[in-house]
């Protein structure tokens, strides 16, 4: 039998990933003021190693068998935090353009949104794929890099407009381009997840309707 048949869902709370998804909540908001004050390299710093922790805390539930209720909950939500105040502080302090941000922003809302009306109307979930994982990492290396914003590598020059950065002339951060990925994979994974979740609810609705007969 697979490690992964083996995992039983616990009710406790205190487990050691719960911890430390709790330890990068509180990272956070050090992010922000470090950010926001001018440490470039301190809030880089502090945001890679909370996105680390990430991958830390999924690989101690799996190792350990210790999956909580709790930190199926928490983890994801903390990612959402994590990856919503990152943009928007990379926003406010003018390293990224406000479309990303909306973009970025409007596909956690419709995936949060969305699993949570699937999960709480038909109690079905959709499993998260590794291409998942792998455009959310591009997105968080790439704000790492914009955070450092160093080196600046010159635009392509491809384009004459502000909001396009590392395409127009101007010189740019190399995050850019790991942000890019991350959306172009991201966009296409969201379409799957999209497709899979109305997958699972027409097959729910038919279950339902069989039910009542």
């Amino acid at each position: 039998m697979s490690a992964k048949n083996n995992e039983q869902v616990t009710d406790r709370i205190f487990t050691i990933p719960n911890v430390i998804s709790f330890i990068r909540l509180c990272m956070v908001p050090v992010y922000l003021v470090l950010l926001l004050n001018g440490y470039d390299l301190l809030a880089t710093f502090m945001f890679a190693l909370a996105a680390c922790t990430d991958w830390i805390d999924g690989q101690v539930a799996r190792r350990t068998h210790c999956v909580s209720k709790l930190g199926q909950l928490l983890d994801p939500a903390v990612d959402r935090i994590l990856m919503i105040c990152g943009v928007v502080g990379l926003l406010l302090v003018g390293r990224l353009p406000a479309w990303i941000v909306v973009v970025v922003l409007g596909r956690d809302l419709l995936m949060l949104i969305g699993g949570a009306y699937l999960l709480k109307r038909y109690k079905q979930r959709v499993a998260v794929i590794y291409p998942g994982k792998v455009a959310t990492t591009f997105l968080f290396v790439g704000f790492a890099g914009l955070l450092l914003n160093m080196p600046l590598i010159g635009g392509l020059g491809w384009v004459y407009v502000a909001w396009l950065p590392g395409f127009n002339g101007v010189a740019c951060s190399w995050g850019i381009w790991f942000v890019y990925a991350g959306l172009l994979l991201g966009l296409c994974t969201t379409t799957y997840y999209v497709l899979a979740g109305y997958r699972k609810m027409q097959k729910a609705k038919r279950l339902e309707a069989k039910g009542r007969l």
